[in-house]
């Protein structure tokens, strides 16, 4: 099992009487690639720079490796951060943008050749050394970035929305080149980003946050199937957020209808909330679905059709590769393991 690398035991933050961390705890592994995924003032920004040392908590404490690092300014902790603006230094070239951190260290001249070398390589920038930053794209200004933060050999880089400048082609491009990054040299990235595909695609583990505290952690798999309350189901990915009644274990009501699901432990006749993906819902004939309604818009999305749907007083989405007209009459069929059961949430929690 991988060891803790960083502990944030109970984290409290606020601004202007305004709490933006809520006693936030949380583990992060040696090696792991973690993602913090939630809207923006949801706290996730804040969390990376108590991190980093750019703030600090009002409470809590953050170890790493062990060690109490709370009070410790940046520059004496093992992480560096790499900011969505890049942070370059336009005055210098390539090369001296990802020497800077060694310079300052007074490395030997031939150990920084050979480590910004190695550097170049990594991030793919061979042959541009000596190339103003500021005539490269935004891809090769981030990789810059990147190099001139890993050349330091941090055992954590903090990565703070830096695929949000870029086009969405390079933006896909470099979340594939990250994650390669982040394998080959076999450090822990912690990365911030309010985007969901982003987080799924990249990440070990993902943390989904609202309001200053941590909704649930796992890994994508976990986070997309079996989301923690309506708030992940709906912030990951998009779903059908219907009222329910749990009658009993294995059995749920929900649009006037009685169906077989496979969640249990909730008390008789519970009000619950019940989460259905839009890839979950089969399109049958009218008069063979458990439901039934008419369809009021398709959307061809390339790979699926997203069609809505009106089923008594509830819209529904459906993402389905058959074409169905609009206002015409359809059936739905869900299968009971598609079916989720989340607990209601106050809007204070």
């Amino acid at each position: 099992m991988k060891q803790n690398i960083i502990e944030m035991k109970g984290i409290s933050k606020s601004f202007d009487g305004n709490c933006v961390l809520d006693n936030l705890s949380l583990n992060i592994k040696k090696n792991e690639f973690l993602t913090l995924l939630g809207p923006s003032g949801c706290g996730k920004t804040t969390t990376l720079k108590i991190l980093a040392g750019f703030e600090v908590a009002d409470k809590g404490e953050v170890l790493f490796n062990g060690n109490d690092i709370s009070s410790l300014p940046p520059y004496k902790r093992q992480v560096n951060t790499v900011f969505q603006k890049y942070a370059l230094f336009p005055h210098m070239n390539v090369y001296e943008n990802i020497a800077f951190g060694l310079k300052i260290k007074k490395t030997p001249k031939n150990e920084i050749d050979l480590k910004v070398k190695e550097m170049l390589k990594l991030v793919s920038l061979e042959g541009f050394e000596k190339r103003s930053v500021e005539s490269l794209s935004g891809g090769q200004q981030q990789r810059v970035a990147i190099a001139r933060a890993l050349i330091n050999e941090p055992e954590v880089l903090l990565l703070d929305e830096p695929l949000g400048a870029l086009d969405l082609k390079l933006r896909k491009e470099m979340q594939i080149e990250l994650k390669r990054m982040q394998q080959r040299l076999g450090i822990t990235f912690i990365f911030v980003t309010h985007d969901q595909e982003e987080a799924l695609t990249m990440s070990d583990t993902i943390i989904v946050m609202n309001k200053g505290k941590i909704q649930q952690m796992g890994s994508p798999e976990d986070i997309y199937n079996e989301p923690a309350n309506a708030f992940v189901a709906n912030f990951i990915g998009a779903s059908n957020i219907l009222d329910g009644t749990m009658l009993d274990d294995f059995k749920v009501e929900f649009c006037n209808n009685t169906f077989v699901c496979v969640d249990k432990g909730f008390k008789q006749n519970e009000l619950i909330d019940v989460v259905i993906r839009p890839e979950d819902i089969k399109i049958v004939a009218a008069d063979k679905g458990m439901l039934k309604g008419t369809v009021k818009s398709i959307i061809f999305k390339g790979v699926h059709y997203e069609i809505e749907v009106e089923e008594g007083n509830n819209k529904w989405i459906i993402h389905n590769t058959k074409f169905a007209e609009v206002n015409s009459v359809i059936g739905l069929d869900i299968y009971p393991e598609d079916i989720h059961i989340m607990r209601k949430v106050s809007n204070n929690e």
